[in-house]
């Protein structure tokens, strides 16, 4: 018995046909069923370490971002005429000299401004938690407002008690 190329083409044409039926054709598993539940809704967590929490702080971020989002901030407050930091305490009035600040430099000054901080009532004003955030916005600066008081420093200029500054921080220069 010879079986010619043809015949074993049919052969393998035939059982390819078999298995293809066979795949469509077997009886399918049935399909898990979902079943309703009676107890309470679903709620999703709350506590999720993994995911930085957004900090309301007028959309500024840090480094190069943080200046341009400040500066922003600061024209659209111009043009549209409204205080573009009204989140912080006293942010109204004439500016006053930060200079005055025992351990606050030129550098440290110009960053506070970018952060919209230019008074001392201002940073008088903050609770520790705001402190707390304007120090991680200071990038290269920060944990100069703890170390150097610069809230209590602020806190006497801002009354006008000079004598007191004075007698706890030295000479005002």
């Amino acid at each position: 018995m010879t079986f010619d190329t043809t015949t074993i083409g049919i052969v393998l044409a035939v059982l390819a046909v078999l298995v293809v039926g066979f795949l469509v054709m077997r009886p399918k598993k049935p399909a898990p069923r979902v079943e309703r539940r009676e107890s309470e809704p679903y709620v999703a967590a709350t506590d999720r370490p993994y995911v930085k929490a957004k900090v309301a702080d007028g959309g500024e971020g840090d480094a190069v971002t943080d200046s341009a989002a400040a500066a922003t901030a600061d024209v659209a407050g111009e043009v549209l005429g409204v205080d573009a930091h009204r989140e912080l305490p006293g942010a109204s009035g004439a500016p006053d000299d930060l200079g005055k600040l025992k351990g606050v430099g030129p550098k440290l000054i110009a960053r506070l401004h970018e952060l919209g901080v230019n008074r001392f009532d201002q940073l008088a004003g903050m609770n520790a938690a705001e402190l707390a955030h304007l120090d991680d916005r200071l990038g290269p600066f920060k944990g100069r407002l703890a170390r150097d008081r610069v809230a209590e420093q602020a806190d006497y200029l801002a009354r006008g008690d000079i004598d007191g500054f004075e007698e706890k921080f030295g000479k005002l220069g």
